[in-house]
Protein backbone atom coordinates (compact mmCIF):
# COMPACT_ATOMS: atom_id res chain seq x y z
CA UNK A 1 0.00 0.00 0.00
CA UNK A 2 1.29 3.44 -1.07
CA UNK A 3 1.22 6.60 1.35
CA UNK A 4 -0.85 8.41 -1.19
CA UNK A 5 -3.10 5.60 -0.99
CA UNK A 6 -3.75 5.73 2.52
CA UNK A 7 -4.12 9.75 2.52
CA UNK A 8 -6.78 8.85 0.04
CA UNK A 9 -9.23 6.91 2.20
CA UNK A 10 -11.88 9.58 3.00
CA UNK A 11 -13.16 7.92 6.33
CA UNK A 12 -9.83 8.95 7.62
CA UNK A 13 -8.97 12.93 7.48
CA UNK A 14 -5.92 12.26 7.32
CA UNK A 15 -3.98 15.47 6.71
CA UNK A 16 -0.01 15.75 4.98
CA UNK A 17 1.98 17.73 7.06
CA UNK A 18 5.49 17.20 5.26
CA UNK A 19 6.71 15.00 2.55
CA UNK A 20 4.31 16.14 -0.33
CA UNK A 21 7.25 14.50 -2.49
CA UNK A 22 7.40 10.82 -0.64
CA UNK A 23 3.27 9.85 -1.00
CA UNK A 24 4.67 7.20 -3.52
CA UNK A 25 6.49 5.43 -0.03
CA UNK A 26 5.15 1.87 0.44
CA UNK A 27 3.38 1.49 3.47
CA UNK A 28 4.68 -2.74 4.96
CA UNK A 29 2.60 -2.24 8.15
CA UNK A 30 1.37 -0.35 11.07
CA UNK A 31 3.42 0.12 14.65
CA UNK A 32 1.12 2.07 17.15
CA UNK A 33 3.93 3.37 19.89
CA UNK A 34 4.61 5.90 22.45
CA UNK A 35 7.92 4.90 23.40
CA UNK A 36 11.06 7.82 23.02
CA UNK A 37 13.19 5.10 21.17
CA UNK A 38 11.01 2.37 19.15
CA UNK A 39 14.03 1.84 16.78
CA UNK A 40 14.20 -1.24 17.70
CA UNK A 41 10.72 -2.72 17.27
CA UNK A 42 10.77 -1.58 13.50
CA UNK A 43 11.98 -3.41 10.52
CA UNK A 44 11.72 -0.33 7.83
CA UNK A 45 8.62 0.71 5.86
CA UNK A 46 6.21 1.06 8.79
CA UNK A 47 3.73 3.90 9.00
CA UNK A 48 4.39 4.43 13.06
CA UNK A 49 1.20 6.17 15.23
CA UNK A 50 1.98 7.75 17.89
CA UNK A 51 0.02 9.58 20.91
CA UNK A 52 3.15 12.07 21.62
CA UNK A 53 2.91 10.63 25.24
CA UNK A 54 6.92 10.46 24.67
CA UNK A 55 7.58 14.26 24.69
CA UNK A 56 8.10 16.22 27.17
CA UNK A 57 10.10 19.15 25.48
CA UNK A 58 10.92 20.45 21.78
CA UNK A 59 13.99 18.75 21.70
CA UNK A 60 12.27 15.40 22.36
CA UNK A 61 10.37 15.43 18.62
CA UNK A 62 14.39 15.55 17.04
CA UNK A 63 15.61 12.64 18.98
CA UNK A 64 11.98 10.66 18.28
CA UNK A 65 12.66 11.27 14.56
CA UNK A 66 15.98 10.17 14.33
CA UNK A 67 15.19 6.89 15.78
CA UNK A 68 12.61 6.77 13.20
CA UNK A 69 14.54 7.84 10.35
CA UNK A 70 17.36 5.61 10.98
CA UNK A 71 15.03 2.44 11.65
CA UNK A 72 13.86 3.01 7.47
CA UNK A 73 9.97 3.89 8.78
CA UNK A 74 7.39 5.38 5.72
CA UNK A 75 6.18 7.81 7.63
CA UNK A 76 4.74 9.06 10.77
CA UNK A 77 1.20 9.56 12.18
CA UNK A 78 0.86 11.82 15.19
CA UNK A 79 -2.78 11.80 17.01
CA UNK A 80 -4.02 15.32 18.28
CA UNK A 81 -6.07 13.75 21.49
CA UNK A 82 -3.50 14.55 23.70
CA UNK A 83 -2.32 18.20 22.71
CA UNK A 84 -5.24 19.03 20.70
CA UNK A 85 -2.88 19.63 17.43
CA UNK A 86 0.84 18.10 15.87
CA UNK A 87 3.54 20.74 17.67
CA UNK A 88 5.52 22.68 15.65
CA UNK A 89 9.03 21.45 16.49
CA UNK A 90 7.60 17.59 15.44
CA UNK A 91 6.65 19.28 11.97
CA UNK A 92 10.49 21.01 12.04
CA UNK A 93 11.93 17.83 12.73
CA UNK A 94 10.16 15.51 10.02
CA UNK A 95 10.58 18.05 7.62
CA UNK A 96 14.51 18.15 8.05
CA UNK A 97 14.81 14.66 8.03
CA UNK A 98 12.63 13.50 5.01
CA UNK A 99 9.86 11.55 6.71
CA UNK A 100 6.66 12.34 5.68
CA UNK A 101 4.09 13.75 8.58
CA UNK A 102 0.36 12.92 8.83
CA UNK A 103 -2.26 14.47 11.05
CA UNK A 104 -4.89 11.92 13.02
CA UNK A 105 -7.79 13.81 14.02
CA UNK A 106 -8.72 13.20 17.54
CA UNK A 107 -12.00 11.52 16.59
CA UNK A 108 -10.31 8.49 14.29
CA UNK A 109 -8.81 6.16 16.64
CA UNK A 110 -5.72 4.64 15.59
CA UNK A 111 -7.13 1.16 15.35
CA UNK A 112 -9.47 2.14 12.71
CA UNK A 113 -5.95 3.38 10.34
CA UNK A 114 -4.23 -0.31 11.64
CA UNK A 115 -7.36 -2.12 10.66
CA UNK A 116 -8.01 -0.84 6.97
CA UNK A 117 -3.50 -0.79 6.09
CA UNK A 118 -4.01 -4.39 7.18
CA UNK A 119 -7.05 -5.14 4.89
CA UNK A 120 -5.25 -3.84 1.96
CA UNK A 121 -1.70 -5.49 2.69
CA UNK A 122 -3.84 -8.57 2.96
CA UNK A 123 -5.71 -7.83 -0.06
CA UNK A 124 -2.50 -7.14 -2.13
CA UNK A 125 -1.16 -10.53 -0.81
CA UNK A 126 -3.68 -12.78 -1.88
CA UNK A 127 -3.18 -10.70 -5.68
CA UNK A 128 0.44 -11.52 -5.22
CA UNK A 129 0.28 -15.22 -4.32
CA UNK A 130 -2.52 -15.41 -7.32
CA UNK A 131 -0.25 -13.77 -10.07
CA UNK A 132 2.61 -15.97 -8.81
CA UNK A 133 0.22 -19.03 -9.26
CA UNK A 134 -0.98 -18.37 -12.31
CA UNK A 135 3.11 -17.40 -13.54
CA UNK A 136 4.43 -20.46 -11.75
CA UNK A 137 1.13 -22.43 -13.63
CA UNK A 138 2.53 -20.80 -17.20
CA UNK A 139 5.92 -22.26 -16.79
CA UNK A 140 4.75 -25.54 -16.33
CA UNK A 141 2.25 -26.16 -18.84
CA UNK A 142 4.59 -24.41 -21.47
CA UNK A 143 7.40 -27.12 -20.54
CA UNK A 144 4.70 -29.71 -20.61
CA UNK A 145 3.55 -28.99 -23.55
CA UNK A 146 7.00 -29.02 -25.33
CA UNK A 147 9.03 -25.65 -24.47
CA UNK A 148 12.58 -26.29 -24.40
CA UNK A 149 15.17 -25.28 -21.91
CA UNK A 150 16.18 -22.09 -23.88
CA UNK A 151 12.08 -20.89 -23.91
CA UNK A 152 11.84 -22.27 -19.86
CA UNK A 153 14.59 -19.69 -19.13
CA UNK A 154 12.55 -17.20 -20.86
CA UNK A 155 10.01 -17.68 -19.32
CA UNK A 156 12.07 -17.94 -15.91
CA UNK A 157 13.16 -14.36 -16.54
CA UNK A 158 10.11 -12.81 -17.60
CA UNK A 159 7.57 -14.26 -15.50
CA UNK A 160 9.39 -14.55 -12.44
CA UNK A 161 12.24 -12.13 -12.94
CA UNK A 162 14.78 -15.62 -11.95
CA UNK A 163 18.01 -15.71 -14.15
CA UNK A 164 20.78 -18.35 -13.98
CA UNK A 165 22.01 -21.69 -16.06
CA UNK A 166 21.61 -25.60 -15.47
CA UNK A 167 25.04 -26.81 -15.58
CA UNK A 168 26.80 -30.40 -15.59
CA UNK A 169 28.49 -31.79 -12.82
CA UNK A 170 31.66 -31.41 -14.72
CA UNK A 171 31.18 -27.48 -15.40
CA UNK A 172 29.58 -26.97 -18.91
CA UNK A 173 26.69 -24.52 -18.80
CA UNK A 174 23.54 -26.67 -20.60
CA UNK A 175 20.97 -23.83 -20.43
CA UNK A 176 21.01 -20.30 -19.65
CA UNK A 177 24.04 -18.04 -19.33
CA UNK A 178 26.81 -18.20 -16.89
CA UNK A 179 30.85 -17.65 -17.40
CA UNK A 180 32.65 -20.29 -17.94
CA UNK A 181 34.15 -19.54 -14.25
CA UNK A 182 31.32 -19.30 -12.45
CA UNK A 183 29.89 -22.66 -14.06
CA UNK A 184 33.02 -24.57 -12.97
CA UNK A 185 32.76 -22.93 -9.27
CA UNK A 186 29.12 -23.19 -9.08
CA UNK A 187 29.78 -27.27 -10.13
CA UNK A 188 32.16 -27.97 -7.41
CA UNK A 189 29.74 -26.32 -5.23
CA UNK A 190 27.38 -28.42 -6.32
CA UNK A 191 29.20 -31.65 -5.75
CA UNK A 192 30.34 -30.56 -2.71
CA UNK A 193 27.04 -29.75 -1.19
CA UNK A 194 26.19 -32.14 1.85
CA UNK A 195 22.44 -30.99 1.28
CA UNK A 196 20.72 -28.96 -1.34
CA UNK A 197 19.54 -26.61 -2.23
CA UNK A 198 22.43 -24.96 -1.13
CA UNK A 199 22.75 -20.72 -1.11
CA UNK A 200 26.55 -20.26 -2.56
CA UNK A 201 28.53 -17.56 -3.27
CA UNK A 202 30.50 -17.22 -6.76
CA UNK A 203 30.35 -13.17 -7.48
CA UNK A 204 27.21 -12.78 -5.52
CA UNK A 205 24.94 -15.32 -3.91
CA UNK A 206 23.34 -18.15 -5.90
CA UNK A 207 20.62 -20.54 -4.61
CA UNK A 208 21.37 -23.99 -6.64
CA UNK A 209 19.10 -26.74 -6.81
CA UNK A 210 19.33 -30.34 -7.80
CA UNK A 211 17.64 -31.06 -10.80
CA UNK A 212 17.42 -35.18 -10.75
CA UNK A 213 17.81 -37.72 -8.48
CA UNK A 214 21.01 -39.21 -10.94
CA UNK A 215 24.27 -40.34 -9.27
CA UNK A 216 25.83 -36.22 -8.77
CA UNK A 217 29.14 -37.28 -11.11
CA UNK A 218 26.29 -37.39 -14.02
CA UNK A 219 23.36 -35.37 -12.44
CA UNK A 220 22.28 -31.53 -13.35
CA UNK A 221 22.00 -28.56 -11.14
CA UNK A 222 19.85 -25.70 -11.56
CA UNK A 223 21.77 -22.54 -10.31
CA UNK A 224 19.37 -19.37 -9.85
CA UNK A 225 21.17 -16.19 -9.02
CA UNK A 226 20.05 -14.96 -5.56
CA UNK A 227 18.29 -16.06 -2.32
CA UNK A 228 15.56 -17.75 -4.13
CA UNK A 229 12.47 -19.22 -2.63
CA UNK A 230 12.97 -22.76 -1.73
CA UNK A 231 9.18 -23.72 -3.08
CA UNK A 232 9.90 -21.76 -6.70
CA UNK A 233 13.17 -23.29 -7.13
CA UNK A 234 11.94 -26.61 -6.48
CA UNK A 235 9.33 -26.44 -9.30
CA UNK A 236 11.99 -24.90 -11.64
CA UNK A 237 13.84 -27.53 -11.13
CA UNK A 238 10.87 -30.03 -11.65
CA UNK A 239 10.38 -28.43 -15.15
CA UNK A 240 14.08 -28.42 -16.16
CA UNK A 241 13.64 -32.23 -14.87
CA UNK A 242 10.82 -33.13 -17.00
CA UNK A 243 12.64 -31.34 -19.58
CA UNK A 244 15.52 -33.60 -19.34
CA UNK A 245 13.76 -36.87 -19.30
CA UNK A 246 11.92 -36.06 -22.45
CA UNK A 247 15.65 -35.28 -23.94
CA UNK A 248 17.01 -38.78 -22.49
CA UNK A 249 13.83 -40.59 -24.13
CA UNK A 250 15.52 -39.57 -27.54
CA UNK A 251 18.90 -40.39 -26.63
CA UNK A 252 18.21 -43.62 -25.78
CA UNK A 253 16.85 -44.47 -29.69
CA UNK A 254 20.55 -42.97 -30.59
CA UNK A 255 22.29 -45.56 -27.56
CA UNK A 256 20.47 -48.85 -29.18
CA UNK A 257 22.17 -47.70 -32.79
CA UNK A 258 25.39 -47.56 -31.06
CA UNK A 259 25.46 -50.46 -29.17
CA UNK A 260 24.20 -52.00 -32.66
CA UNK A 261 27.33 -50.92 -34.44
CA UNK A 262 29.78 -51.64 -31.65
CA UNK A 263 28.32 -55.41 -31.68
CA UNK A 264 28.77 -55.33 -35.48
CA UNK A 265 31.62 -54.23 -35.61
CA UNK A 266 33.32 -56.17 -32.90
CA UNK A 267 31.55 -59.71 -34.34
CA UNK A 268 33.64 -61.89 -36.37
CA UNK A 269 33.33 -60.90 -39.56
CA UNK A 270 31.09 -57.66 -40.62
CA UNK A 271 29.90 -56.93 -43.64
CA UNK A 272 32.20 -53.53 -44.04
CA UNK A 273 29.09 -52.23 -46.53
CA UNK A 274 26.67 -52.36 -43.73
CA UNK A 275 29.00 -51.39 -40.71
CA UNK A 276 29.52 -47.88 -42.95
CA UNK A 277 25.86 -47.16 -43.37
CA UNK A 278 25.57 -48.13 -39.42
CA UNK A 279 28.93 -46.06 -38.66
CA UNK A 280 26.90 -42.73 -41.09
CA UNK A 281 23.54 -43.11 -39.17
CA UNK A 282 25.85 -42.88 -35.59
CA UNK A 283 26.84 -39.07 -37.42
CA UNK A 284 30.49 -40.22 -38.57
CA UNK A 285 30.97 -40.21 -41.85
CA UNK A 286 33.12 -43.36 -43.26
CA UNK A 287 36.68 -41.02 -44.16
CA UNK A 288 35.95 -39.05 -40.87
CA UNK A 289 38.71 -39.68 -38.24
CA UNK A 290 37.26 -40.80 -35.09
CA UNK A 291 38.30 -42.00 -31.37
CA UNK A 292 37.17 -44.11 -29.20
CA UNK A 293 36.61 -43.88 -25.88
CA UNK A 294 35.38 -46.11 -23.23
CA UNK A 295 35.10 -45.47 -19.08
CA UNK A 296 33.28 -46.81 -16.46
CA UNK A 297 32.12 -44.71 -13.13
CA UNK A 298 31.50 -46.24 -9.65
CA UNK A 299 32.22 -45.26 -6.14
CA UNK A 300 34.97 -46.69 -4.67
CA UNK A 301 34.66 -50.57 -2.92
CA UNK A 302 30.86 -50.02 -3.25
CA UNK A 303 28.81 -53.54 -3.35
CA UNK A 304 25.56 -51.76 -4.76
CA UNK A 305 24.65 -48.80 -6.49
CA UNK A 306 24.46 -48.07 -10.89
CA UNK A 307 26.34 -50.40 -13.14
CA UNK A 308 29.52 -48.92 -13.78
CA UNK A 309 29.14 -49.25 -17.34
CA UNK A 310 25.74 -47.61 -17.65
CA UNK A 311 27.66 -44.88 -14.95
CA UNK A 312 30.35 -44.91 -17.20
CA UNK A 313 28.62 -43.89 -20.50
CA UNK A 314 26.18 -41.01 -18.45
CA UNK A 315 29.62 -39.34 -17.60
CA UNK A 316 31.32 -39.75 -20.41
CA UNK A 317 28.43 -38.20 -22.51
CA UNK A 318 28.57 -34.84 -20.01
CA UNK A 319 32.40 -34.54 -19.91
CA UNK A 320 31.52 -34.47 -23.98
CA UNK A 321 29.00 -31.69 -23.34
CA UNK A 322 26.18 -34.38 -24.60
CA UNK A 323 27.56 -34.39 -28.08
CA UNK A 324 28.02 -37.91 -28.19
CA UNK A 325 26.22 -41.14 -26.93
CA UNK A 326 27.53 -43.95 -25.04
CA UNK A 327 26.88 -47.95 -25.18
CA UNK A 328 26.70 -49.29 -22.43
CA UNK A 329 29.10 -52.87 -22.35
CA UNK A 330 29.88 -55.62 -20.16
CA UNK A 331 33.54 -53.96 -19.94
CA UNK A 332 32.41 -50.55 -19.65
CA UNK A 333 30.88 -48.34 -22.03
CA UNK A 334 31.57 -47.13 -25.53
CA UNK A 335 31.14 -43.91 -27.44
CA UNK A 336 32.72 -42.68 -30.79
CA UNK A 337 34.06 -39.76 -30.72
CA UNK A 338 34.31 -37.78 -33.95
CA UNK A 339 37.58 -35.28 -34.42
CA UNK A 340 36.23 -32.29 -35.67
CA UNK A 341 37.58 -28.99 -36.59
CA UNK A 342 41.23 -30.07 -36.62
CA UNK A 343 41.27 -31.78 -33.14
CA UNK A 344 43.40 -34.53 -31.86
CA UNK A 345 43.05 -37.55 -29.77
CA UNK A 346 45.71 -36.12 -27.37
CA UNK A 347 43.40 -32.63 -27.47
CA UNK A 348 40.52 -34.71 -26.59
CA UNK A 349 42.46 -36.41 -23.93
CA UNK A 350 43.38 -33.53 -22.51
CA UNK A 351 39.99 -31.71 -22.12
CA UNK A 352 38.40 -34.73 -20.54
CA UNK A 353 41.36 -35.17 -18.21
CA UNK A 354 40.88 -31.68 -17.36
CA UNK A 355 37.34 -32.52 -16.61
CA UNK A 356 37.89 -35.76 -14.59
CA UNK A 357 39.63 -33.93 -12.65
CA UNK A 358 36.99 -31.60 -11.19
CA UNK A 359 34.63 -33.88 -11.10
CA UNK A 360 36.95 -37.00 -8.79
CA UNK A 361 38.14 -33.92 -6.97
CA UNK A 362 34.57 -32.89 -6.01
CA UNK A 363 33.40 -36.53 -5.20
CA UNK A 364 36.65 -38.06 -3.49
CA UNK A 365 34.61 -41.46 -3.15
CA UNK A 366 34.02 -41.52 -6.62
CA UNK A 367 36.00 -43.39 -9.32
CA UNK A 368 36.05 -42.36 -13.34
CA UNK A 369 38.10 -44.56 -15.28
CA UNK A 370 38.28 -43.70 -19.47
CA UNK A 371 40.38 -45.03 -22.27
CA UNK A 372 41.08 -43.13 -25.49
CA UNK A 373 42.25 -45.05 -28.78
CA UNK A 374 44.12 -43.17 -30.94
CA UNK A 375 42.98 -41.74 -33.76
CA UNK A 376 40.64 -44.13 -36.10
CA UNK A 377 39.13 -43.54 -40.25
CA UNK A 378 36.63 -45.76 -41.48
CA UNK A 379 33.92 -48.49 -39.95
CA UNK A 380 37.11 -51.70 -40.63
CA UNK A 381 39.20 -50.18 -37.63
CA UNK A 382 36.06 -49.72 -34.88
CA UNK A 383 36.90 -53.13 -33.48
CA UNK A 384 40.73 -52.44 -33.19
CA UNK A 385 39.77 -49.01 -31.47
CA UNK A 386 37.29 -51.03 -28.81
CA UNK A 387 40.09 -53.53 -27.66
CA UNK A 388 42.46 -50.33 -27.49
CA UNK A 389 40.54 -47.96 -25.66
CA UNK A 390 39.67 -50.86 -23.02
CA UNK A 391 43.24 -51.73 -22.29
CA UNK A 392 43.53 -47.96 -21.64
CA UNK A 393 40.76 -47.87 -19.40
CA UNK A 394 41.58 -51.16 -17.62
CA UNK A 395 45.37 -49.22 -17.20
CA UNK A 396 43.45 -46.14 -15.76
CA UNK A 397 41.08 -48.65 -13.65
CA UNK A 398 44.46 -50.25 -12.15
CA UNK A 399 46.24 -46.43 -11.16
CA UNK A 400 42.64 -45.73 -9.42
CA UNK A 401 41.27 -44.14 -12.28
CA UNK A 402 41.85 -40.87 -14.56
CA UNK A 403 42.12 -41.16 -18.20
CA UNK A 404 44.97 -43.26 -19.88
CA UNK A 405 45.29 -42.51 -23.82
CA UNK A 406 46.28 -45.50 -26.46
CA UNK A 407 50.20 -44.00 -26.50
CA UNK A 408 50.54 -45.09 -22.62
CA UNK A 409 49.58 -48.79 -22.73
CA UNK A 410 52.03 -50.41 -25.10
CA UNK A 411 54.62 -50.55 -22.03
CA UNK A 412 55.24 -52.90 -19.32
CA UNK A 413 52.49 -50.96 -17.46
CA UNK A 414 49.64 -52.78 -19.87
CA UNK A 415 50.96 -56.04 -18.94
CA UNK A 416 50.94 -55.42 -14.92
CA UNK A 417 47.09 -53.81 -15.81
CA UNK A 418 45.77 -57.11 -17.09
CA UNK A 419 47.65 -59.38 -14.18
CA UNK A 420 45.04 -59.93 -11.67
CA UNK A 421 45.40 -58.13 -8.67
CA UNK A 422 46.41 -61.06 -6.54
CA UNK A 423 48.94 -62.44 -8.55
CA UNK A 424 50.52 -58.95 -8.86
CA UNK A 425 50.51 -59.11 -5.14
CA UNK A 426 52.15 -62.46 -4.68
CA UNK A 427 54.87 -62.20 -7.35
CA UNK A 428 56.30 -58.69 -5.67
CA UNK A 429 55.82 -60.44 -2.12
CA UNK A 430 58.12 -63.39 -3.33
CA UNK A 431 60.80 -61.40 -5.00
CA UNK A 432 60.71 -58.38 -2.46
CA UNK A 433 59.82 -59.67 0.28
CA UNK A 434 63.42 -60.36 1.89
CA UNK A 435 64.72 -57.25 1.11
CA UNK A 436 61.54 -55.32 2.65
CA UNK A 437 62.29 -57.61 5.95
CA UNK A 438 65.91 -56.85 5.69
CA UNK A 439 64.91 -52.90 5.79
CA UNK A 440 62.45 -53.14 8.51
CA UNK A 441 65.24 -54.75 10.77
CA UNK A 442 68.18 -52.91 9.94
CA UNK A 443 66.67 -49.49 8.42
CA UNK A 444 68.74 -50.41 5.61
CA UNK A 445 67.41 -48.81 2.15
CA UNK A 446 67.82 -52.10 -0.03
CA UNK A 447 64.43 -51.58 -1.90
CA UNK A 448 65.24 -48.00 -2.48
CA UNK A 449 68.74 -48.67 -3.95
CA UNK A 450 67.34 -51.47 -5.85
CA UNK A 451 65.13 -49.36 -7.32
CA UNK A 452 67.89 -46.20 -8.22
CA UNK A 453 70.18 -48.94 -9.82
CA UNK A 454 67.76 -50.27 -11.97
CA UNK A 455 66.50 -46.78 -13.13
CA UNK A 456 70.12 -45.90 -13.80
CA UNK A 457 70.83 -48.70 -16.31
CA UNK A 458 73.22 -50.61 -13.85
CA UNK A 459 75.35 -47.60 -13.62
CA UNK A 460 77.14 -47.81 -9.96
CA UNK A 461 78.27 -44.09 -10.25
CA UNK A 462 75.15 -42.83 -11.42
CA UNK A 463 73.29 -44.54 -8.56
CA UNK A 464 76.01 -43.40 -6.03
CA UNK A 465 75.27 -39.57 -7.28
CA UNK A 466 71.13 -40.05 -6.95
CA UNK A 467 71.60 -41.67 -3.66
CA UNK A 468 74.15 -39.68 -2.29
CA UNK A 469 76.58 -42.00 -1.12
CA UNK A 470 80.14 -44.08 -1.85
CA UNK A 471 79.95 -45.84 -4.41
CA UNK A 472 81.05 -48.82 -2.43
CA UNK A 473 77.57 -48.49 -0.41
CA UNK A 474 75.74 -49.28 -3.45
CA UNK A 475 77.97 -52.45 -4.43
CA UNK A 476 77.56 -53.57 -0.87
CA UNK A 477 73.85 -53.18 -1.09
CA UNK A 478 73.28 -54.56 -4.32
CA UNK A 479 75.53 -57.90 -2.96
CA UNK A 480 73.27 -57.61 0.00
CA UNK A 481 70.27 -58.01 -2.51
CA UNK A 482 71.26 -60.56 -4.64
CA UNK A 483 71.74 -62.75 -1.83
CA UNK A 484 69.01 -62.12 -0.75
CA UNK A 485 66.88 -62.96 -3.67
CA UNK A 486 68.97 -65.08 -5.66
CA UNK A 487 69.19 -62.89 -8.70
CA UNK A 488 72.14 -61.98 -10.99
CA UNK A 489 71.63 -58.36 -11.40
CA UNK A 490 74.11 -58.43 -14.39
CA UNK A 491 71.38 -60.85 -15.93
CA UNK A 492 69.01 -59.00 -17.95
CA UNK A 493 66.43 -61.46 -17.17
CA UNK A 494 66.59 -61.21 -13.37
CA UNK A 495 66.77 -57.29 -14.00
CA UNK A 496 63.84 -57.22 -15.50
CA UNK A 497 62.09 -59.58 -12.55
CA UNK A 498 63.13 -57.25 -9.90
CA UNK A 499 61.74 -54.21 -11.92
CA UNK A 500 58.69 -55.49 -12.78
CA UNK A 501 58.11 -56.67 -9.13
CA UNK A 502 59.06 -52.75 -7.95
CA UNK A 503 55.86 -51.85 -10.16
CA UNK A 504 53.70 -54.30 -9.11
CA UNK A 505 54.50 -53.66 -5.42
Amino acid sequence: MLLRDLLAVAELRLALLTGDDRLDREISGVLITDLPDPGRYVSGGELVLTGLMWRQEPADSERFVDALVKAGVAALGAGDARLGLVPDDLVAACRDRGLPLLEVPVEVPFGAVTEIVGRRLAGAQVGDLRGALGRHRRIVAAVAEGAGLDELFSLMASELGVTGAVISASGSVIAGELPEGHAVRLAREYLAAVRLPAVVGVNGPFTVFAVDRSHRAAGWALACRGELDVEVGFELASCVAMERTRMEEGRRVERRLAEQLIALACSGAPDLSELSARLRTCGIDAAEPYVVVTATAARRNATEGPDPAVLGGQVVEELLDRQVVAAAGADGSVALVPLRDDGTAGALAAGLRERTALLTAGLPGTRVSIGVSGALTGPSAIRGGVEEAGHARRLADARGGGVVTSDEIYTHALLLATVPGDVRRSFAERLLGPLFDYDRRHQAELVRTLGSFLECAGSWNACAERLHVHVNTVRYRIRRVEELTGKDLSSMADRVDLFLALRAS
